[in-house]
């Protein structure tokens, strides 16, 4: 979320220092004249609140996991004159969850997120209310419904073969080493690309994929970086980093093509096309509603939000949480020997020793190490902002109306308090009799990567199939390799906060096939 650029943040505290230290004041004066009980938090000083006390290039999730150390697991941090809420306990998340759901589901909007379509059609940043809960009902029944995904396996099987012979083809027979990120991202791309037009984004004869590829990067790129217009309001119509500037052209530039794509399916109705292509654009085409809770049908601007949204939203969060899966095992070689086994031993006898979806109940091991990762590297650190739709008490404290809240997932599932060996990957730990049944569907709040509530990710049924697939296919098909030689115990296991939380150096390794 915040990638700070010193110069820029000096420049606009001397700037408006002045302007604003009046102001602030007077604001704090007419605040204590109503006795409001807000969570504690580090005193804020005028204009940046507490922004300066954070440091400059800072990693928020861990700089809020040691304020909460210090001020408690609900705290109040200003963010500039962005008043936030940071929730860092298991127990605290439940109260919100469980008491709190419906008033804490909005959405904090930042200035990246405004473009010239606004939230029209978008499950992300829609506010909590009957539009919102049309889109979510129409996503679960038609995109992430058991039935829709039982019927999409072999799309999800032939995406990822795909993907092994690119890293095949890559990696020259086992002698050069290849971005992994790279090609996880190309597979999930391509995967969201057949479940809404039925085709392949990525590849030879994809000049319009490889474009939309590009800037839907790019608006991954500048959405993830921080924006001192969020921080300090007046700032908004200089946009002084030209963050939404930026993120709005690539956001247009994606949109025009997949027009095009929309273009082409309903010139394919018009032409009574026939072949039935059961994919996500259909629904969309064929969606009628009854104008109270959704409109009477999509218009081809709420078509391309839908689309954009879905490339964005799972592309980088599935991509982030295979590479951190991979570095991790790179970075423990026998957690690695052991989950190679488990694979190798239960697909000797299939045909081409390829892992199918069925397997996964025999891939104890396998289905650890996807949980032990999302503990330690949460994809979305914060979740996606919510925001108090109205004021409300939480566990004696006041919560204002428009607070930012920001659930510190990754403070929850590091918590000394809940698990023992805290910062070591051991996926054994979910083999203990009271770790056996805890699971990242949104019910165990020591472990919610993907949230919990109204406002969980509506694609966890996917990621829980996707993720597997995904990454024993890789461990099944290659051994691995650190390029240059370097040694597991040395590799830089860095976070970088973007959108998602990446690893700071890409990790990048050898892929020697595996003779059966």
């Amino acid at each position: 979320m915040i990638d700070m650029d010193v110069e820029l943040m000096v420049l606009v505290v001397v700037v408006t220092l002045l302007l604003w230290s009046l102001w602030v004041a007077v604001v704090s004066i007419l605040r204590n004249t109503t006795v409001k009980v807000l969570p504690p938090g580090p005193r804020r000083w005028p204009l940046v609140g507490n922004l300066l006390q954070l440091g400059f290039g800072f990693a928020p999730h861990e700089s809020f996991a040691k304020l909460a150390s210090k001020h408690g697991p609900i705290m109040t941090l200003w963010l500039g004159s962005m008043n936030t809420v940071v929730i860092s306990s298991n127990e605290v998340a439940r109260e919100m969850f469980k008491h709190h759901d419906v008033v804490l589901a909005g959405r904090k909007i930042y200035e990246s997120m405004i473009g010239d379509f606004g939230n029209e059609g978008s499950l992300i940043t829609a506010q909590y209310g009957p539009h919102w809960r049309m889109l979510r009902r129409l996503c679960s029944k038609e995109f992430f419904s058991t039935t829709s995904l039982d019927a999409m396996h072999n799309v999800r099987s032939r995406c990822i073969v795909h993907m092994v012979q690119f890293i095949k083809d890559a990696g020259g027979g086992g002698t050069k080493a290849i971005d992994v990120r790279k090609f996880f991202f190309l597979m999930t791309f391509n995967l969201v690309g057949n479940f809404l037009f039925s085709k392949d984004l990525l590849g030879p004869k994809s000049e319009e994929g490889e474009k939309f590829y590009y800037h839907a990067g790019k608006v991954m790129e500048f959405a993830g970086k921080a924006n001192v217009a969020d921080f300090f309001p007046m700032l908004r119509l200089l946009d002084p980093q030209g963050i939404r500037r930026k993120t709005q052209y690539h956001v247009n530039q994606a949109f025009k093509i997949a027009g095009g794509f929309l273009k082409d399916r309903l010139n394919e109705k018009e032409d009574n096309f026939k072949e039935k292509k059961k994919d996500f654009l259909d629904v969309l085409l064929d969606y009628r509603g009854d104008g109270i809770e959704g409109p009477h049908e999509f218009s081809p601007t709420t078509i391309n939000v839908i689309v954009f949204e879905m490339f964005t939203a799972g592309t980088d969060t599935t991509t982030s949480t295979l590479e951190w899966a991979m570095a991790e095992l790179l970075h423990n070689p026998k957690t690695l020997e052991k989950v190679q086994k488990e694979l190798r031993n239960v697909t000797v006898n299939h045909p081409n020793t390829k892992l199918t979806e069925r397997d996964f109940e025999n891939l104890p091991y396998l289905q650890a190490v996807i949980k032990e990762t999302l503990r330690l590297h949460p994809p979305l650190p914060f979740l996606v902002p919510h925001k108090a739709m109205n004021s409300c008490n939480m566990l004696g404290y006041n919560i204002e109306k428009e607070a930012q809240v920001l659930v510190n997932v990754w403070a929850i599932g590091r918590d000394a308090n809940t698990w023992k060996d805290r910062l070591i990957f051991k996926p054994e730990r979910f083999f203990d009799p009271d770790m056996l049944q805890v699971d990242y569907k949104g019910q165990h709040f020591e472990f919610i990567p993907f949230g919990s509530g109204r406002r969980m990710c509506p694609a966890i049924s996917l990621a829980s199939r996707l993720l597997p697939l995904a990454l024993g296919s890789v461990l099944l098909s290659f051994d691995w390799v650190l390029e240059d030689g370097i040694k597991a115990g040395d590799m830089d296991m860095s976070e970088r906060m973007g959108i998602t939380l990446r690893k700071a150096v890409p990790l990048k390794a050898v892929p020697v096939p595996y003779i059966f």
